[in-house]
């Protein structure tokens, strides 16, 4: 674990952690299950606060287990479930349909964003 650097964060039952790389949405949740987790996704605020350790750590935003659903400016967790946690960032969501993605900023609040753009993959298992 000392080898990973402070890379890995756990809280709960959850271990969060990063490979470092950037990428788009569909291949951040690729390489997540391919190493055995899912893509991040808080689900209280010591969760949130554990994944913004990492975005700092690595200075960049990353992509959350959230995705807009049927409904525009509706989120819900990539399972499907509603979110029962959130912390959008001032007049946030706002893409109205066009951003169905959600990332991470260095604050730990969230925006929603288009899923092609490259973000830090950040994983919890």
């Amino acid at each position: 674990v000392l080898a990973l650097n402070r890379k890995i964060r756990e809280v709960g039952e959850k271990i969060f952690a990063s490979n470092g790389k950037k990428v788009g949405f569909g291949s951040a949740i690729k390489s997540c299950e391919e190493a055995g987790g899912t893509i991040a996704t808080p689900m209280n605020e010591e969760e949130n606060k554990a994944i913004l350790s990492i975005v700092q750590q690595y200075n960049q935003y990353a992509y959350l287990g959230i995705k807009e659903g049927q409904t525009s400016g509706q989120f819900k967790y990539i399972n499907g479930m509603p979110l029962n946690y959130t912390k959008w960032h001032q007049y946030e969501p706002n893409g109205k349909g066009t951003e169905k993605c959600v990332e991470m900023y260095t604050d730990g609040s969230w925006n929603d964003k288009k899923c092609n753009l490259y973000r830090l993959t950040v994983c919890e298992f």
